[in-house]
């Protein structure tokens, strides 16, 4: 069970150096010397995970459709603007995050390996399709349409504000994407409920930990928990 444990942890360093190699050189530039040494083991530990650079950006690509962090909500318009303000809040501090958003604008690599935002489109229109069941998005929105859009726009406004030299936070600039891309999908009366305030993804975030840490300090001595 222990070895088992340090090959998870040793997989995930792994994956880890790879995303902030990649995140920084992008895939053509990033290499295995360079991962090696941002994560400290061998090279025979590395190859007993990954066999080539293409299978780690394959893992990194893996870990990109997360939706930890997000609690269910009863709108799920606000699970939608949950998930997009989470991911923006714990992008800039995760590499493994961002380097899938690098891999997957790299036109190189996509074609190598694909990208991660056919599992986000599909990820967001089930939500928007359990919205519109529950009468929260008006007749004429197609939830996939939608969804295609708002990928497109988040990853676009993720690019283009890494490149902008301002004090303006990437929370506070998908806080405005929500703002003005809601409107054309949400009924006025699911509208006016909605928290879409910058702060947000922090919050649930928080919330997040807070509501799973509970639940573990309440379970038996020995039995962890494998949702958070």
């Amino acid at each position: 069970m222990a070895k088992q444990a340090r090959a998870i942890q040793t997989r995930r360093v792994i994956l880890e150096a790879a995303g902030a190699v990649f995140d920084e050189f992008g895939y053509e530039s990033a290499t295995i010397a360079e991962i090696l040494s941002r994560a400290g083991v061998t090279k025979g530990a590395l190859y007993f995970h990954f066999a080539s650079k293409e299978e780690l950006a394959r893992g990194v690509l893996g870990e990109a459709l997360t939706t930890e962090g997000v609690l269910p909500q009863e709108s799920k318009l606000q699970e939608w603007v949950d998930v997009g303000m989470v991911l923006a809040h714990r992008l800039p501090a995760e590499p493994l995050l961002s380097a899938s958003i690098r891999l997957s604008a790299d036109r190189k690599a996509r074609d190598l390996f694909g990208t991660s935002w056919t599992g986000w489109i599909d990820y967001i229109a089930g939500l928007l399709v359990a919205a519109k069941e529950q009468g929260e998005l008006l007749p004429h929105v197609d939830p996939h349409q939608a969804a295609t859009l708002f990928v497109s726009s988040w990853t676009g406004v993720e690019i283009v504000a890494t490149s902008l030299e301002n004090d303006q936070t990437l929370e506070a600039r998908i806080a405005v994407l929500y703002d003005y891309f809601l409107p054309s999908v949400a009924v006025p009366g699911a509208l006016r409920r909605l928290d879409t305030a910058p702060d947000r993804g922090g919050r649930v975030w928080q919330a997040h930990h807070e509501h799973y840490g509970q639940e573990r300090a309440a379970e038996p001595d020995g039995v962890l928990s494998s949702r958070a």
